[in-house]
Order: structure tokens, then C-alpha cells, then sequence
């Protein structure tokens, strides 16, 4: 397919009180009149239209407009949005037969980076709503400004750490563990994965961008071809010049910057075929730093707990610590299948927002938490299966592995429940309601604060402290954020139609 930044429009037809408003690829809108003598003029996905005297419950095909629209979004999300996560179960798997030590040097440098990342996501969460709406009032040209904008702040921001991170990469690492071959291990993965940072930040806010635009299948070609040149990368660097963790770490920077460069062509070539100025800009500063404030909040709230539990792993020992990096990277990868979900939602609610269209968004809320729930459910049953067997993919060490299986039985548990908050979280952001998002965030961390403080008073070790440590992240904090999110989508008051918030 070709690289080009557009608008997807096979996401499926609305069907609303027996007419569709949007038309499929290569065909004009149908406007489905009726036919008179009690027949109904039926929409098929080529744009032809068919007589019924008995047609489909409205409901029923409301609710399979919805799901293919869902599916174009999130399938082709789900591929993209994986990336990150494969880069890091790699480097797991690759890293973890370098020997226990290796591995708890990667996971300490790793929660630095993946912190770092996940505060400035609101790269691509502010731009994804904000291009969205703007798209579903009829601005594409001021869509991709906004898009191009959220890359240029996105270069400045990369920029900005790689020259405060350098220097800071050692005393970080310090605070996490007092293992001299840890902190040797994470010092040399840290110092050297900064460099792919501002690429990674270009790479989210292009995101953003595509997603914006209702297009999820271009980011999934990059992320392929990067996950593709990662691993072969690793492989080499690692093993084949022996290397060891630095080779890792410079095969995952190499494919970064392969997937910016990409990138930057394609929102280049984009803003040039419709005009769109390509100056550093951020548009209205109040606005931008308004929302995207906010966002840092609530991915610090968020972060912070991830930073919590590691931080409690590594008091414990290196075993707990090194089989929490394999927990916490097999749960990224859930997180981020999960937020597939989220992405669809992000950009249906942001564009049907945009649109003035209230009723689908509502439509489009109660589906995808429908969706979100049961497909937790699925990827629950998987992972309870293979949780015995799972851990020899990362690791051979006997210590690391006698922790894993109940690891990942709580891991299990809790997906259900993480599935239906991904789903809250992507509609809420798709929707702009930045400030509750904010405030939403610190009831889950005092929800894993006193699960930690619980686990160091008694001074739980092994199995049991592990277990107690990652429950008090995989279910508490997550049942927290459900109830929270919940409470709020139930109401009216994050629904705010318009090509802004």
C-alpha cells in the first residue's frame, strides 16, 4: 500500500433511522430512501441498494455499523500499537539468556525510558482528538496542521531530554537497585537508548496524527518494518558481535529513527499536496499547554505507579526484580492490544464530536465497552493457560521462573477489568476531557501504595511478596480506575460537541 497520509474512509456506514451517512470507498454517501409499500431501502458495503420488507433491527445494525468500524480502526491499531511492546519483549527474551543480572539491568533502564515515553504520550492523546474533530467539522487542512504542529513539539521535546537525560542516566539508575552488575547493565542500555528518544517522540506524535485522520493502516506498515529490522538488529548485535545489552539497545535506536524518517516524509508530502504550511508552530500556546498539562498529570499518576513497583521489586531482590520486567513486559503487550480499543475510540469519538453527532457517540461508548470487557475476558483464559509454561520464553534461570506462574496468574485476573478501562480511557481522551483524566489517576496510585507498604512492613519476599506486590498493580489499581472512569462516562458532562472542546 502506499505511505500516504489519508483519510480512511471504509470505516463503515452510520446507520441511523434507515439511512447511512457515509458512503464506502469509491462510491457516494446512500441515502436510503424508502420505497413505499412498506419496503426499505438497505445499505451493502459497495454502496448498492436492495428492497427488504422484513429489514434488520435497527439496533442490530447500528451495532454491526459499529463493530466494522471498530474493527477497520482497531485491528490495524492493534499492529501499531504493539510495536513498543515488541520492541521490548525482544529485548527480553534476547537480553534474559544474557543472565539474571542483564536482565534487572534492563528492566531498571527500561522503566526510566518507558517512563520518560509514557509522561510525553500526550504527544500523540492530545493530537489524536484534537485533529479528529477538526476532521469530522470538515477542516482536513486544519487537521493536518494541527497534526504537523504536534510533531514539531514533539522534535523539541526529544531534543530537550536526550540533553538532560545524558547526564542524569547514571544517578537514576542508582536509585532503582544497589547491585553493582545491575546498575552497570542499566547504565550501559540507558546511556545508549536515549539517543532514540526524539525519534520515538516524532514516531508518537505522527500517531497521533494518523489517528486523528481515521487512518490506523499506515502506522501498522512502519511498525512492522521497524519491529522487523529491531529484532534482526538485536540478534546480531547482540549475540553475532557480542555485544551483549548495548547491542540491544543500539539495534532499538537504529529501527527508531528508521520509523521517524518515515514518518516525517509522510506528513511532509501531506502538507504540501494541500498546502498546509510546514513551519515549527504550535498553534494557540495557552490551548496546547492547557491540555496537554493535564495529560502529563495524569501519565505521571500512572507511570509513578509503575515507577512504585519496581522501585518495591527491587528491595525485595534481583529474582523478584527480574521476574517483575518479564510480568511487566507480557503486560504492555496486553496494554497495548487492549488500547487498539482505545485508538478506535479515541478517533470515533473525536471525529462524531466534531460532527455535532451526541447519540453516536453514545452508541459508540456502550459498544466498545462491550468489546473491551470480553476481549479481556479471551486474552484472561490464554494466559491462565500458559502461565507455567510462558516463562522459559525470557528466561532460563530457576529463580526467575519459580516466581512467574502466579505472576502471571494475577496477571489474568485482572484483564477483564484492565480491557473495559482501556476502553473508558480512550473514549474520555477522544472526547477532551483532559482535566478528569488528571484528577482520576491518584486514586489508583494510593490503591498500589498501601498494597506496597503492606508487602515492606511484613517484609514479604519470594513467591508470596511478588504476588501481593504485582496484585496490588494488575487488580487493585485497575479496579480503582474502573470505578473512577466509570462514574464519570456514565454522565453528560464530558460530551461536548463541536470542532474544539
Amino acid at each position: 500500500m502506499s505511505l500516504r497520509l489519508e483519510h480512511a474512509t471504509d470505516t463503515g456506514a452510520e446507520i441511523t433511522s434507515g439511512r447511512t451517512r457515509e458512503g464506502t470507498r469509491g462510491h457516494p454517501p446512500c441515502t436510503c430512501p424508502r420505497l413505499g409499500n412498506g419496503l426499505r431501502a438497505d445499505s451493502w458495503e459497495d454502496g448498492s441498494v436492495r428492497a427488504s420488507r422484513n429489514p434488520q433491527p435497527a439496533g442490530r445494525a447500528d451495532a454491526r455499523a459499529l463493530d466494522r468500524s471498530i474493527l477497520t480502526l482497531a485491528v490495524p491499531a492493534f499492529g501499531a500499537l504493539v510495536a513498543e511492546p515488541l520492541f521490548l519483549l525482544t529485548d527480553t527474551a534476547l537480553v534474559g539468556h544474557l543472565g539474571d543480572t542483564a536482565l534487572a539491568g534492563l528492566g531498571v533502564a527500561a522503566t526510566i525510558l518507558h517512563t520518560i515515553v509514557g509522561i510525553m504520550v500526550f504527544l500523540a492523546y492530545t493530537t489524536t482528538p484534537v485533529v479528529a474533530r477538526l476532521l469530522g467539522s470538515g477542516n482536513r487542512p486544519g487537521a493536518i496542521r494541527a497534526g504537523i504542529e504536534g510533531m514539531w513539539l514533539a522534535a523539541f521535546c526529544g531534543l530537550v531530554l536526550l540533553i538532560v537525560g545524558l547526564p542524569l542516566s547514571a544517578p537514576l539508575v542508582g536509585v532503582f537497585t544497589s547491585d553493582p552488575g545491575a546498575i552497570d547493565a542499566a547504565n550501559t542500555y540507558l546511556s545508549l537508548s536515549l539517543w532514540g528518544l526524539p525519534a520515538m517522540l516524532l514516531v508518537i506524535a505522527a500517531m497521533g496524527l494518523l489517528r486523528g485522520l481515521q487512518n490506523t493502516k499506515v502506522p501498522l506498515v512502519v511498525a512492522i518494518a521497524g519491529f522487523a529490522v529491531n529484532g534482526g538488529l538485536n540478534a546480531v548485535f547482540i549475540y553475532g558481535f557480542g555485544w551483549g545489552i548495548a547491542g540491544s539497545a543500539l539495534g532499538t535506536v537504529i529501527a527508531q529513527w528508521g520509523m521517524a524518517i518515515v514518518y516525517i516524509v509522510i506528513a511532509v508530502r501531506a502538507g504540501r499536496e494541500l498546502g498546509v504550511s510546514l513551519r515549527p508552530g504550535i498553534g494557540d500556546p495557552r490551548t496546547v499547554f492547557s491540555a496537554n498539562a493535564f495529560m502529563v498529570l495524569r501519565t505521571l499518576t500512572l507511570r509513578a505507579s509503575l515507577v512504585v513497583l519496581v522501585w518495591a521489586a527491587g528491595q525485595q531482590g534481583v529474582a523478584e526484580l527480574a521476574s517483575l520486567q518479564i510480568l511487566l513486559s507480557v503486560n504492555s503487550l496486553i496494554a497495548f492490544t487492549l488500547d487498539a480499543l482505545a485508538i478506535a475510540g479515541q478517533a470515533m469519538v473525536g471525529h462524531a464530536l466534531g460532527a455535532g453527532d451526541t447519540k453516536r457517540v453514545t452508541a459508540i461508548s456502550r459498544r466498545l465497552k462491550q468489546w473491551g470487557f470480553w476481549f479481556g475476558v479471551i486474552l484472561a483464559v490464554v494466559f491462565a493457560a500458559l502461565a507455567w509454561v510462558l516463562g522459559y520464553v525470557f528466561t532460563s534461570d530457576t529463580a526467575v521462573l519459580s516466581l512467574l506462574p502466579v505472576g502471571f496468574l494475577i496477571l489474568a485476573a485482572g484483564t477483564p477489568i484492565a480491557g473495559f478501562v482501556y476502553v473508558l480511557d480512550g473514549i474520555l481522551i477522544g472526547a477532551g476531557d483532559v482535566r478528569y483524566l488528571a484528577l482520576a489517576g491518584i486514586p489508583p496510585l494510593l490503591v498500589l501504595v498501601v498494597g506496597v507498604t503492606v508487602v515492606l512492613q511484613l517484609g514479604m519476599q519470594g513467591a508470596a511478596g511478588l504476588g501481593v506486590l504485582w496484585a496490588s498493580f494488575a487488580v487493585g489499581t485497575m479496579g480503582a480506575r474502573a470505578l473512577v472512569l466509570g462514574a464519570r462516562e456514565r454522565g453528560t458532562k464530558w460530551l461536548v460537541p463541536g470542532a474544539a472542546r
